[in-house]
């Protein structure tokens, strides 16, 4: 299994080759990778991504069958199911390199301000059960002047969105924790931009802590 500085290699290009529209991995439908991976699999990086359309992580990483261990749910969040999941790969697969991948105008995220700034409940308990796990990482914004740029309100909410959940993979799991101490699993944030195709890897790196 390769490192995570390795991996994260291979998503920065990937992502490259993504926006420059040279995707060139042709494993997505080849049949003999299909019965290749019919025996097991190694994916390189585990990717807890948004479940919007627009960020299929397999696609704007340009990576076929078997090389991402890929979780979705809205908004990105972490609860007990997704670290399972993810202990689940990383203690399995080996794989060590986990990404938080949040995007641009991110709706789970652009709901949660409007409860808090219009205090615009909405009737589905379970859509709210999503808000209450975004709502602790950016109501504190709402105490400061981004209050008076609401483009850049949602930015910083998208981004303290990512980060309070990987600090909360790295927290919340002893497991994950072992891993990062003993095996070199390293976690990060991104932020896909949906007007640019660019993944921002913004956090889990020393020198963009």
């Amino acid at each position: 299994m390769i490192s995570a500085l390795e991996a994260l290699e291979r998503l920065q290009e990937g992502n490259r080759r993504f926006i420059d529209e040279d995707c060139c991995n042709e494993s997505i439908t080849r049949q003999e990778r299909r019965i290749e991976l019919s025996g097991g699999q190694e994916p390189f990086a585990i990717i807890l991504g948004c479940s919007d359309s627009r960020v299929p992580a397999e696609i704007v990483f340009d990576q076929g069958l078997g090389d991402l261990f890929v979780i979705r749910v809205a908004g990105n969040i972490v609860t007990p199911p997704q670290i399972g999941s993810i202990e689940y790969a990383a203690e399995g697969f080996g794989t060590r390199l986990v990404v938080i991948l949040g995007h641009s105008g991110c709706g789970a995220v652009l709901a949660t301000l409007e409860e808090l700034q219009q205090n615009k409940k909405h009737n589905s308990c379970h859509i709210c059960s999503i808000i209450d796990q975004i709502r602790p990482s950016i109501e504190h914004l709402l105490t400061t002047e981004l209050v008076n740029d609401q483009e850049a309100l949602m930015h910083h909410s998208v981004r303290a969105n990512i980060r309070a959940a990987a600090n909360r993979l790295r927290h919340e799991s002893t497991v994950l924790q072992r891993l990062i101490q003993n095996n070199g699993l390293l976690i990060m944030g991104a932020e896909y931009s949906l007007e640019t195709g660019l993944v921002d890897f913004f956090k889990g790196l020393p020198e963009n802590d």
